[in-house]
């Protein structure tokens, strides 16, 4: 019923930019927490960045100052904005939606398929 589709990956170089979106249907986007998760293969999927449904907004200290998280309620899309991206940023970036802790994989219900951003040196 929940469906999160993300879109917006790429390969970029050392320093460049991406922007991602994911479009939830099938839930009250409002009412929900929304989170950014990365998995770079043979690693655990960790936290990048939440948003809370008020728009309080959380940042692994990894991409503080680099990533921004927001959402369009309107829309119902959450987006993360990417600046100065390193190749430590490499991976398969997830989206999802809950209403439990915000920084790990068990407050989130539901998932998106992922898409991979490359950033090459």
């Amino acid at each position: 019923q929940v469906q999160l589709e993300e879109s917006g990956g790429g390969l970029v170089q050392a320093g460049g930019s991406l922007s991602l979106s994911c479009a939830v249907s099938g839930r009250t986007f409002s009412a929900y927490n929304m989170g950014w998760f990365r998995q770079a293969p043979g690693k655990e999927r960790e936290f990048v960045a939440a948003i809370r449904w008020r728009g309080g907004t959380y940042y692994a200290d990894s991409v503080k100052g680099r990533f921004t998280i927001v959402r369009d309620n309107a829309k119902n899309t959450v987006y993360l904005q990417m600046i100065s991206l390193k190749p430590e940023d490499t991976a398969v970036y997830y989206c999802a939606t809950g209403l439990g802790v915000l920084y790990g994989p068990q407050g989130y219900d539901y998932w998106g398929q992922g898409t991979q951003v490359t950033v090459s040196s």
